[in-house]
């Protein structure tokens, strides 16, 4: 799930150099935290969270097979 969210997050900035995913076990919840800059931030979080609400909509979609709790959380550096 983390490589989904890495190729994502990688085509919406500039520098994906500059982006860090990381994911963790918690309390039976897979927490993936995507951590960004502040000028990369905005492109994924996009106009009134849209491009963020899809992400985690994709990640709940393809997680949905497996039966796995998925957070998605953005961080900024």
């Amino acid at each position: 799930m983390e490589e989904l969210v890495r190729y994502i997050v990688g085509q919406l900035v500039d520098d994906g150099s500059t982006v860090t995913v990381e994911s963790s076990e918690q309390n039976g919840i897979t927490v993936i935290n995507i951590i960004a800059g502040k000028d990369e931030i905005g492109k994924i979080i996009g106009k009134q969270g849209r491009i963020a609400r899809a992400i985690r909509t994709l990640v709940k979609a393809a997680a949905g097979s497996k039966a796995k709790k998925i957070s998605v959380e953005i961080i900024e550096k």
